[in-house]
């Protein structure tokens, strides 16, 4: 054991003191530290994601490494760059992920990219540099107690938009990705990155395969069809082209999120009429729709350029409207210890509600 007159010798001396490993010891074999359900993680994201198998097949394979606790102790848990046209279920992916890791569909730190697109707002990550005022603090956007997470739950950040950030910002994650750390500017502290996922969502490669969608959709029962080997590569070589080779050789995985068809807009209209009876429960309500009902809402619910926002869209409008003024007329908040059953019926173009 050294004494204290050396160590302090050692520190005078400009010895750096060793670093401290956040990240939690490793457990015997067949054993796991983390308490999520494997098999209700994988079961839930397929059923808050729709038509992306490829996606889902990855993250089974990424939950299968972090369950049984094998991954690099030197990096994060894994790392992914989520590719695909707006509206398609990337950033639904990571609150998905929030949700069965954490138990909370909004316990992540989430960092903008796009208010990031000039190479000063780098320091927003790594700190002010030396000389600057808040240089000292160590300010930055990344929550410390979510990324670190804890001995049995992984911490998860999203960095969302990330093609909108400057070089100078993505050059700032290379150490993250490589090795699990980023040093604050300030050199006092640096934050561990080795228990979290690291996840980025990126917009390119949007226009190949909505083009891929368009011709497909020309011939019958093509809206489920695997993407084409060409239309990948397209994609692929346009992210590449984008972001530097060592930023790209650091990430896990590239995931293309493929466009939705109308083969998918009945299972998007189920997952906002469960979100929105999951609200009218907490008022005694819960909302059923007629077979005519869900057709006819169906025919012009999804619009290929916005995905399933457009859907969401069509759910407030032509759904929550007219439930709000019958909620209001019959009162909006039931007394009955039962829940009463607002049924829709789609009548000259619109829902008409009725209560049972």
């Amino acid at each position: 054991m050294p004494f204290i007159n050396d160590m302090l010798a050692e520190q005078a001396q400009g010895t750096p003191a060793p670093a401290v490993n956040t990240r939690p010891a490793a457990t015997r074999l067949g054993q796991t530290r983390f308490r999520f359900d494997l098999p209700k993680a994988k079961e839930r994201l397929r059923e808050r994601i729709v038509g992306q198998p490829e996606a889902m097949a990855a993250l089974d394979d990424a939950l299968d490494v972090i369950k049984a606790d094998i991954a690099d102790p030197d990096r994060p848990l894994w790392s992914a760059l989520l590719a695909g046209p707006t509206g398609v279920g990337k950033t639904a992916t990571v609150k998905a992920l929030a949700e069965v890791l954490t138990g909370r569909a909004d316990n992540f730190c989430r960092i903008d990219m796009n208010t990031l697109s000039q190479a000063h707002y780098s320091a927003a990550l790594s700190g002010a540099p030396p000389g600057y005022v808040g240089s000292k603090e160590g300010h930055t956007l990344f929550d410390a107690a979510q990324i670190a997470g804890d001995y049995s739950t992984p911490g998860i950040v999203l960095f969302d938009e990330v093609e909108k950030a400057s070089p100078e910002v993505l050059r700032a994650l290379l150490n993250v990705l490589e090795d699990g750390h980023l040093r604050l500017s300030a050199g006092e502290k640096s934050l561990d990155f080795r228990n979290t996922l690291l996840l980025m969502t990126s917009n390119l490669g949007g226009r190949q395969l909505s083009a891929w969608l368009k011709r497909s959709s020309w011939w019958p029962g093509r809206g489920g069809a695997d993407l084409p080997r060409r239309v990948q590569r397209q994609v692929h070589e346009q992210i590449e082209a984008f972001f530097a080779p060592e930023f790209i050789n650091r990430l896990d995985r590239v995931l293309i999120y493929r466009p939705l068809g109308d083969t998918h807009t009945h299972s998007l209209l189920e997952l906002e009429l469960d979100r929105l009876n999951r609200r009218l429960n907490k008022k005694g309500w819960r909302l059923t729709l007629t077979a005519e009902a869900y057709e006819g809402l169906g025919k012009n619910a999804l619009d290929n350029r916005y995905g399933a926002r457009s859907v969401r869209r069509l759910v407030r409008d032509a759904v929550e409207a007219p439930l709000a003024s019958f909620l209001l007329q019959a009162g909006a908040e039931s007394t009955s210890p039962e829940l009463c059953l607002a049924e829709g019926h789609w009548q000259s173009g619109q829902l008409i509600f009725i209560a049972r």
